[in-house]
């Protein structure tokens, strides 16, 4: 599966997080760059995001699903080995990544909520361009299992590879890894991200220096913009420059570089060739 050359997708994450958020994603799409979002189905103001992207026939809507730090979509008793007291997942990623692989009862309520997730997305009558999730949970491979085993019934056909040029050594095996199993089960996926090193920091300045350096092959450059505000989107984003975010992705300079860079923008399902899934033999659809 090889995507068109020189194609770049421009993703905000967290879609109904916050009003705030959404009227970011609006104004980014209308105004600006924004081809993309990925929506948050359990986040307070998710409604009004399926609102604002029912009337954007042209903004391609994934589903960000949540699995840390976030809402759950299933009732707190079906899943309590997931939430902490307050109903909510936690943010320790790794000690819950244990919990996920080695607890079969951990894993079944986790497979219960990422089914939700997916249920509620499409109960939204939007259609599926993509999946990632948040924090990118999905390089784990428990995670990435059951997604890929639950988003077949859901018409799944392309996930966010979370791999930047600049990643870490150690990280390389773990992401051509998830590279290889994405190829072997048919998902179609960007060839990198820019947006990790500078999560929360996307302003003009970056994203300028980053498409003046474009690699080969359809890129994905998501960020978080959202309108000012008195009080953080929440304590892990209080320093997250969304307003800054929120200008760059509507700057005429962004805009004549992207012109320049001579790439094709859009969504995942405009860029990348998106065959069917083969078929899965009836065995494994209990592995995850």
């Amino acid at each position: 599966m090889e995507p068109k050359s020189g194609g770049l997708i421009i993703t905000a994450d967290d879609f109904g997080l916050h009003r705030r958020v959404n009227l970011a994603v609006e104004r980014a799409h209308r105004h600006g760059v924004l081809t993309t979002a990925s929506l948050m189905v359990g986040a307070p103001a998710a409604a009004d995001a399926v609102a604002r992207a029912h009337a954007l026939p042209e903004l391609r809507v994934g589903l960000h699903l949540v699995l840390a730090d976030g809402d759950a979509v299933t009732p707190r008793a079906e899943i309590a080995a997931l939430l902490d007291e307050h109903g909510r997942f936690g943010s320790n990623m790794a000690r819950d990544g244990v919990r996920f692989f080695f607890l079969p009862h951990v894993r079944k309520q986790l497979e219960r909520e990422i089914r939700a997730q997916f249920d509620a997305f499409a109960k939204t009558g939007l259609t599926l361009d993509h999946v990632n999730t948040h924090k990118h949970f999905h390089m784990h491979p428990t995670v990435l299992g059951l997604i890929l085993k639950i988003g077949r019934d859901y018409g799944m056909r392309a996930m966010r590879l979370p791999f930047e040029m600049s990643a870490p050594l150690w990280l390389r095996p773990w992401i051509a890894m998830m590279r290889a199993r994405l190829d072997r089960e048919g998902i179609a996926h960007n060839d990198y991200v820019v947006g990790i090193a500078g999560t929360g920091q996307m302003d003009e300045a970056t994203l300028l220096a980053a498409l003046a350096e474009l690699p080969a092959g359809v890129g994905e450059l998501y960020c978080h913009p959202a309108v000012d505000g008195d009080l953080p989107l929440s304590q892990g984003m209080r320093f997250y420059r969304h307003a800054d975010e929120l200008q760059a992705l509507m700057s005429p300079r962004v805009a004549a570089a992207i012109a320049s860079a001579n790439v094709s923008v859009g969504g995942f399902s405009d860029l990348l060739r998106m065959p069917l899934p083969p078929p899965r033999h009836p065995l494994e659809r209990d592995r995850g």
